[in-house]
């Protein structure tokens, strides 16, 4: 198969281009597209064929849950029955935006959106392909990100053709993400709502509208059988680079020397040493830095991760970021790609 590659503007997408993907989703294909989170890798979500074909182009774990991505607030009376208030408050305040709701599954969706649950994953992106798209193809869209699984999450379109060409029929080429992390996940199909990813709604905003939101993220190991994932992005390896990634924890003084240590030590071995971020005067690494700031760091988090890949580095060391705000959904996705190992200084 060839991957067709059209150029779409960002903000005011060509009518053929769109048009041309519809029409691909319409007879069963796949067409990644960008969101403002990170590019998505889009399927007609009523059509169990095309969400198979997903899975595989993916190779993505048969349980792993997929969100579905809606045009507008109408579309969510086909999709969820009983629907709390809270959630169209919260649709209402943060939609269209990086917030994805879990309600309660409606029967006419396939049970391959989230095997051996009754719950369905709700978003309603905020950026005009992603908009123009769903209304073109008269469906919503599962869009899990456009990448191979456990890969780091496509933020480019050159990112998502080094994964998925020629295993998927059409890349809208938008340009890079404005986010560049996925979407928070906030299951409100239980008792008290919970908060299964961090992302760009943060934990603050969200309890600033729901109070009793709590936290309940699990690291789900891929080898386990009765391991169930209630959200996208719950496995223990996930956004990996394929370079061994070493994650510090610490005093960032404490940090910073014992990361300088750890490049000599490596470099001495004859190991290629990758640096997250900038230490000034340090010889024998590749440094590449995702930005300053909590934004510019989610925005380049994943190219980073990929360019030092590229460099053929055989090791990467990083550092956590301060917990508050992005912070949690950076250093979330930082733990995963390091398979939850953390050198605590």
């Amino acid at each position: 198969m060839n991957t067709t590659v059209l150029p779409v503007n960002p903000r005011y997408p060509q009518a053929k281009a769109i048009a041309a993907a519809a029409r691909a989703l319409q007879q069963g294909g796949l067409v990644a597209f960008p969101t403002e989170t990170v590019y998505g890798l889009g399927a007609n979500a009523m059509d169990a064929d095309a969400i198979r074909r997903l899975y595989r182009a993916k190779q993505r774990p048969a349980g792993n849950p997929l969100i579905v991505h809606v045009a507008d607030l109408a579309q969510l009376e086909g999709l969820a029955v009983d629907i709390p208030d809270p959630a169209l408050q919260l649709a209402q305040r943060f939609w269209p935006g990086p917030l994805t709701l879990v309600l309660k599954r409606h029967p006419a969706l396939p049970d391959l959106i989230a095997p051996q649950r009754d719950t369905v994953a709700l978003r309603l992106p905020a950026h005009a392909v992603a908009q123009a798209l769903i209304r073109a193809t008269g469906h919503p869209l599962v869009a899990p990100s456009a990448n191979r699984f456990a890969r780091p999450s496509a933020t480019r379109a050159a990112h998502v053709l080094a994964d998925l060409e020629g295993r998927i029929d059409l890349l809208l080429d938008g340009g890079p993400t404005r986010i560049g992390l996925e979407s928070t996940v906030l299951d409100l199909s239980r008792q008290a709502p919970v908060l299964l990813r961090p992302g760009a709604i943060t934990l603050e905003q969200l309890r600033a509208q729901l109070a009793d939101v709590r936290s309940g993220g699990a690291m789900l190991d891929l080898d386990d059988d009765d391991a169930l994932p209630e959200s996208p992005g719950q496995y223990r390896r996930h956004y990996s680079p394929r370079a061994e990634l070493l994650l510090y924890e610490g005093e960032e003084g404490a940090v910073l020397a014992a990361m300088q240590d750890a490049v000599r030590a490596h470099a001495g071995r004859g190991r290629r040493v990758g640096l997250l971020g900038a230490l000034p005067d340090l010889a024998d690494c590749e440094q590449v830095s995702p930005g300053e700031g909590q934004e510019a760091t989610g925005r380049g988090l994943f190219a980073a991760l990929r360019e030092l890949d590229a460099r053929g580095v055989d090791v990467i060391l990083a550092r956590l970021e301060e917990s508050g705000g992005l912070g949690a959904a950076i250093n979330d996705r930082l733990r995963r790609a390091a398979e939850g190992r953390i050198i605590r200084v």
